[in-house]
């Protein structure tokens, strides 16, 4: 693979759509389209080389028996999602001040502990160079709704025996998905 270029199409508020040319093995010219959080991308290396743009929490009780999912509506898929509490990396925020942010705005719950901290990944790579770390810990707290309005977000503890009933039925995203199959399997 040759990388040629990239260009900017369309900048929103949230995210940038670039078309990626490059050249492929067979000499043939392949445009990629993707979406980014980054604004100006220019060269092959800002793809990959900047830090990340949002936390995923990943939280159990403080017995370890139960793991804190989310139920959320989200509008590209048009139904409900479950997922772990997510969400960006604010400006002058460290991935561990946007963990408890985002706990608390979007659960009610406090981070109590963090376990671990995972290495960055990425979100979705098929077409996004969205970058997250994942901080796995333990909350606790009384739950509150979602302190915006424009999230819609059910969030609730479950044992394993409910995961797999829920993993047979509902909609995940990928990742949690993945996660709470493993745990509910240990």
């Amino acid at each position: 693979m040759k990388f040629i270029g990239i260009e900017k199409r369309e900048e929103g508020k949230h995210i940038t759509r670039y078309n990626v040319t490059y050249e492929s093995v067979d000499n043939r010219l392949k445009v990629y389209e993707m979406i980014s959080r980054k604004k100006n991308l220019q060269t092959r290396e800002e793809l990959s080389a900047h830090s990340a743009d949002s936390v995923v929490i990943i939280m159990h009780d403080e017995t370890g028996e139960k793991v804190l999912l989310n139920r959320e509506f989200r509008m590209p898929c048009g139904d409900f999602i479950y997922n772990f509490p997510a969400g960006l990396i604010d400006p002058g925020e460290n991935f561990e001040q946007s963990a408890r942010r985002e706990l608390k705005e979007e659960t009610g719950l406090d981070l109590v502990e963090i376990k671990d901290v995972m290495h960055e990944s990425f979100s979705a790579v098929g077409f996004s160079n969205e970058k997250n770390i994942c901080v796995v810990g333990v909350a606790a707290g009384e739950f509150a709704p979602s302190s915006s309005t424009m999230e819609e977000i059910e969030a609730n503890w479950f044992t394993k025996e409910e995961v797999r009933e829920l993993l047979q039925k509902e909609y995940f995203a990928a990742r949690t998905q993945a996660y709470c199959y493993l745990w509910s399997r240990s």
